[in-house]
């Protein structure tokens, strides 16, 4: 039995450019605009207040530094990773031809936790948007149909009824798993025009608010610890860089789009490398208006943003910065969904999950039963369930895999140092050990109880291993 037989470079790269599999549409702008549309969203529109309150206080904007601090040392690993091997699977391929299958299964079901949990947690919080914006226009969803089975929904008039499960939970997936059948280049098309009017709020808040700003908020800039380690001082800050982390993935989703790109080796760095830093700017100056305008203890509010525009005498705004958060989850929802649904198509691929899952669509050119499989294991979830600690488990499902491509980078360097690289990881012995170093630094610093839910979830993943992908890989049956 060998767990760390691994996947040829060369084998992959001739799998990637097969014609028989997923269609290739989606050039550099299309890659930048995926990204961007999978990082801007929960973390700038809810996050920011929270961890301001909570945790970190003005120095926020250092939670948000550090975090995508880590992000880009990864993101570095990453587009050296996926201009070599322009497949879909993101950290979950590269796992695979560098650390071998054991590992590789390891981060796919991690994954898991990233894009299908991730996708549950953004349209929960998607509804919440979108019933306040009806409200606003006079349209009123029975307050039964809009939160978790069970939950307690309280009325204006004070009075409380038990909720149902989450119609416009359930509704948003359905709409963008339909919407991801259909083709790559209409789902990247439809992303494109939700991106811009999503960023275009956020400029547009930061223009309009900004004159608004009393330093005096930011005063003390970093309030005392209280005695508990994630309430304010530096291990509050590296404590809101581990729940802020959330805002951060999505630029590993772009990795997964490799094997629909048009020109991988040049494009995908772009798209990786661009979506973060044009995202990190945003958060960073975003989160220091916001706790310039209100004072940090009133931002643990559903809409921050929202807030802040109401304080800085921008009321008609409010309205618009729920448009705008409408259009930022959505896109988040679609990536989500679109890189999980990859991730299945790649570990199918492979052996390590049925067959059925990685069939192609005659027509449309896309994993269509993977992506319906994946709209349903996700829709149950957002509408019977409320998932307050799903950020926290979806970050440090993410962090280690970000662990592990650092890690993994290094190993390809050392064992196949004369590999053609379209892009290389700059100060790779620098870069690489500070990705893995800080991604598990901010891992340390998540709730304990997070730690104990990742390990049952990878104990389960461990007896599906074994149970049956290690004896149906490709690997496995070609020895």
């Amino acid at each position: 039995m060998d767990l760390f037989r691994r996947k040829s470079i060369a084998d992959l790269q001739t799998e990637a450019s097969g014609e028989h599999g997923l269609k290739r549409s989606l050039g550099a702008f299309n890659l930048v605009m995926l990204g961007i549309g999978a990082i801007i969203g929960t973390g700038i529109f809810v996050l920011t207040g929270t961890v301001a309150a909570q945790n970190a206080g003005p120095a926020v904007v250092l939670s948000f530094v550090l975090a995508g601090l880590a992000s880009i040392f990864a993101a570095l690993c990453y587009a050296e990773f996926a201009s070599v091997v322009p497949i879909a699977g993101s950290a979950y391929t590269y796992g695979y031809a560098t650390l071998g299958e054991f590992f590789a299964w390891i981060i796919g079901w991690d994954l898991i936790l990233e894009y299908a949990l991730g996708a549950v947690t953004v349209a929960i919080g998607w509804s919440g948007y979108v019933v306040s914006f009806l409200r606003d226009i006079g349209i009123v969803i029975p307050p039964q149909f809009t939160a978790a089975r069970g939950h307690a929904v309280t009325l204006a008039d004070g009075s409380t009824v038990t909720a149902l499960f989450n119609f416009p939970a359930m509704l948003i997936v359905a709409l963008v798993t339909a919407l991801l059948v259909v083709g790559i280049r209409e789902s990247a098309n439809v992303n494109n025009v939700i991106v811009v009017i999503k960023v275009t709020v956020v400029l547009l808040f930061i223009g309009l608010a900004a004159p608004h700003v009393m330093p005096e908020n930011w005063t003390p800039f970093i309030p005392p610890n209280t005695g508990a380690r994630e309430h304010f001082g530096w291990s509050g800050i590296v404590a809101g860089a581990g729940v802020v982390f959330f805002a951060y993935i999505g630029f590993d989703a772009v990795s997964t789009a490799a094997q629909e790109a048009k020109n991988p080796q040049r494009d995908m760095p772009i798209g990786i490398i661009g979506s973060l830093i044009v995202c990190t700017i945003l958060y960073i100056v975003v989160s220091g208006i916001a706790t310039g305008v209100v004072p940090y203890r009133d931002l643990d509010v559903p809409d921050p943003i929202a807030l802040v525009a109401d304080r800085a005498g921008l009321g008609w705004f409010s309205t618009l910065i729920k448009v705008g958060a409408i259009a930022g989850l959505s896109s988040v929802i679609l990536v989500m969904l679109l890189g999980q649904a990859r991730v299945f198509y790649s570990m199918s691929n492979d052996g390590l999950l049925p067959p059925w899952i990685n069939k192609i669509h005659p027509r449309f050119r896309t994993p269509w039963i993977t992506q319906i499989v994946t709209g349903i294991a996700v829709v149950i979830p957002a509408a019977i369930l409320t998932v307050r600690e799903a950020g926290s488990l979806v970050s440090i499902g993410t962090l280690l895999a970000f662990v592990i491509v650092s890690v993994g980078i290094i190993v390809l360097r050392v064992r196949q140092p004369e590999l053609p690289r379209p892009f290389k990881t700059p100060l790779v012995w620098f870069v690489a050990p500070m990705g893995a170093l800080t991604s598990f630094y901010l891992m340390y610093f998540l709730p304990w109880r997070t730690w104990e839910r990742l390990l049952i979830w990878l104990v389960i993943g461990l007896v599906l291993y074994f149970a049956y992908g290690r004896t149906h890989s490709k690997l496995a049956r070609t020895k």
